[in-house]
């Protein structure tokens, strides 16, 4: 499954519209309340996420959902990915069991953007 993550500029107008106007139901909603937030929102068996950060957290984004991520992310390592330009973050170092129930980590292609590696 492939999944992908659209940058909004403010949460609640997307979910405004993406709720209201293209007939997604919000699984999972974080926000402060105005611009700032993340959102699943699911259609059918289908799923895309909303990240608004204020700023682009990433380019773009899509998560891949996996039955396991460590030894991908040692395979990965030997092909040659380099997360050594992002030194603080540590998604991009290595995998993290992160508080929403998942362990993923990050890798940005040579334009920026961003592919998640997640296993629920």
């Amino acid at each position: 499954m492939i999944i992908p993550t659209m940058n909004v500029s403010d949460m609640q107008r997307a979910l405004d519209f993406y709720t209201g106007v293209l007939d997604f139901s919000a699984a999972y909603v974080w926000s402060d309340g105005g611009a700032h937030g993340y959102a699943v929102l699911r259609r059918g068996n289908d799923e895309l996420h909303l990240s608004g950060f204020g700023g682009k957290a990433f380019e773009h984004a899509a998560i891949v959902v996996v039955p396991e991520v460590d030894d991908l992310y040692r395979l990965f390592l030997d092909r040659g990915l380099d997360p050594s330009g992002k030194p603080d973050s540590p998604v991009h170092q290595g995998p993290v069991d992160q508080t929403w129930d998942t362990r993923e980590f990050y890798a940005d292609d040579p334009d920026g953007n961003t592919v998640i590696f997640q296993k629920r």
